[in-house]
C-alpha cells in the first residue's frame, strides 16, 4: 500500500492547524468532497499566475499552449478510465454530465411508453433529469428492486428489463449504502435488450479502477472535486458513436463550425460540440493534476486502504450498543448509521463539537427512505488520506456522546 502519513503532508487542509469548534479537524465527509493536494493547488495557481489565456485555437502562443493543455488533460483522464480522448467531454461536474445525457440523448431518442430503469437508491442528479425527460416525452420510469441488504443484484435487474427498456441509469457505487454493482455483468444484460447503460461514477471513479471500454459502458459521469480535484469541473465519457448522435443541449461560442442568419448551424465534432463557451480552464489543469496524483498512489492501493479502514471501523464499533448500521457489508468506505433515539442532525452536530465532520440527512437520495423506512441518516466516508487515528476519534466521540446522552436522559 502506501504511507498515509506521507500522503497527508501533501494536503494543506491536513497540516494539523485546521480546527473545528477548537478541536483538531477530523474530516470524514469525503463522499461530499475531498481535500486538494499541493500539486492541484499549484497547477491552478500556475494557470492564473503564468498561463492565463482562453482556449479555442487563438493565433498566439498563450492560447495555443492552453489548447495543448486541454488535449493533454483529455488524454490523462482517458487513460485513467480507459476510453479515447475524443470521448472525454468536459462539464461542470457529474450533475451537468447526467443532464447532458438525459436531455441530449434521452429526449432525442425516447418515445412514449419507452422505459427508463433507475433504482430508488439513486442520487437526485441521476433521478430528476430522467423524471423530467420522461414527463416531456412520455417515457415511463421503472425501478430495479433492492435486495434485503440494499444491493442491486443482477437477478433483480433482469426482472425489469424488457423490449421497452431503452435506458438504464445507475450509480456504480451508491452514495448512501455504498454498494458496488457488477458493471460488466449488468452491461451484458442491458445490451441484450438493446438498451443504453448510463453509469453514475461520482462515488466509484475516485475510489476503484474504472474500465470504460472493457466493461462496454455507454456513458460514464464523474466529478473532479470528489477525487482531489477542483470544484466546477467534471466529465461526461461517452462512446464516440453515441456522442455523434446526441444533441448539443448547450450552444454558443466554441462548439459550432458556422451559422447564418437563416438559422442554419453546423456543429463541431465531439467532444467540442458539447463544450460551448469558455471552459473552466483552471479546473481542467487542476483536474489533470488530481488524476496524476491519484495514479501515482495507485487506485487499487486507495481502495485497499479504504477497505482496511472500513474493516477496522466495524471492529471498533462492535461493542457500541446504541449504533444502528445500515450497510455493514458495504464494498466501499461509506458507513451509514444512526444512534438509537437520536435525530441524525443532532448526532452530526454533537460530532462537530468534537471536531469531526460527517454528513446527516437524506444525502440527496430522497427515495431511499422508502427502503430504509427512515427519513434521515448519518454518513461517514473515508478517502486516501484517512487514518486509523481519525477512525478512533470518531468511535470515541460516539461512545462519549452516548455517555452524555445517557446521563441527560437519566436526569
Amino acid at each position: 500500500m502506501y504511507d498515509v502519513y506521507k500522503i497527508r503532508e501533501q494536503f494543506p487542509m491536513l497540516d494539523g492547524t485546521k480546527k473545528m469548534q477548537g478541536k483538531p479537524l477530523v474530516f470524514l465527509d469525503n463522499c461530499s468532497t475531498t481535500f486538494k493536494p499541493k500539486c492541484v493547488i499549484n497547477a491552478i495557481r500556475k494557470y492564473y499566475e503564468e498561463e492565463t489565456s482562453n482556449s479555442h485555437r487563438g493565433d498566439y502562443d498563450l492560447c495555443y499552449n492552453m489548447d495543448v493543455k486541454i488535449a493533454n488533460s483529455r488524454k490523462t483522464i482517458a487513460d485513467f478510465v480507459e476510453c479515447e480522448p475524443n470521448e472525454v467531454v468536459f462539464t461542470s461536474g457529474d450533475t451537468m454530465s447526467l443532464n447532458l445525457i438525459a436531455f441530449g440523448y434521452g429526449l432525442k431518442f425516447l418515445h412514449r411508453d419507452d422505459e427508463i430503469v433507475l433504482s430508488i437508491a439513486e442520487h437526485a442528479s441521476n433521478a430528476l433529469p430522467w423524471f423530467k425527460v420522461g414527463e416531456m416525452c412520455g417515457a415511463k420510469i421503472r425501478y430495479v428492486e433492492l435486495d434485503k441488504n440494499g444491493r442491486i443484484t443482477l437477478d433483480n435487474l433482469k426482472k425489469v428489463l424488457n423490449s421497452r427498456t431503452k435506458i438504464v441509469s445507475l450509480a456504480h457505487i451508491g452514495n448512501v449504502l455504498g454498494f458496488e454493482i457488477p458493471i460488466e455483468e449488468f452491461t451484458k444484460e442491458i445490451h441484450k435488450v438493446g438498451a443504453i447503460f448510463v453509469v453514475d461514477g461520482a462515488q466509484s471513479v475516485p475510489h476503484i479502477e474504472t474500465k470504460f471500454k472493457t466493461w462496454d459502458i455507454d456513458f460514464l459521469t464523474f466529478s473532479a472535486h470528489k477525487m482531489c480535484g477542483p470544484t466546477g469541473i467534471g466529465c461526461l465519457i461517452g462512446k464516440y458513436e453515441l456522442l455523434e448522435k446526441m444533441d448539443t443541449y448547450f450552444s454558443g461560442g466554441g462548439n459550432n463550425v458556422t451559422f447564418c442568419s437563416l438559422g442554419e448551424v453546423s456543429f463541431l465534432e465531439p467532444p467540442s460540440k458539447f463544450e460551448a463557451g469558455t471552459l473552466n480552464l483552471a479546473g481542467i489543469v487542476g483536474f489533470k493534476a488530481a488524476v496524476e496524483f491519484i495514479s501515482s498512489i495507485g487506485i487499487n492501493n486507495i481502495h485497499e486502504h479504504e477497505m482496511e479502514l472500513h474493516k477496522y471501523l466495524l471492529e471498533q464499533l462492535e461493542d457500541v450498543n446504541n449504533i444502528i448500521i445500515y450497510n455493514k457489508t458495504s464494498t466501499s468506505g461509506i458507513l451509514t448509521f444512526n444512534i438509537k433515539d437520536i435525530f441524525s442532525q443532532d448526532e452530526a452536530t454533537l460530532l462537530n463539537s468534537k471536531g469531526i465532520a460527517i454528513r446527516s440527512g437524506e444525502h440527496c437520495a430522497k427515495m431511499l427512505k422508502e427502503f430504509l423506512n427512515i427519513h434521515s441518516t448519518c454518513r461517514l466516508s473515508t478517502y486516501l488520506y484517512t487514518t486509523k487515528e481519525e477512525i478512533d476519534s470518531f468511535v470515541n466521540a460516539i461512545k462519549d456522546g452516548g455517555d452524555i446522552l445517557d446521563a441527560y436522559f437519566s436526569d
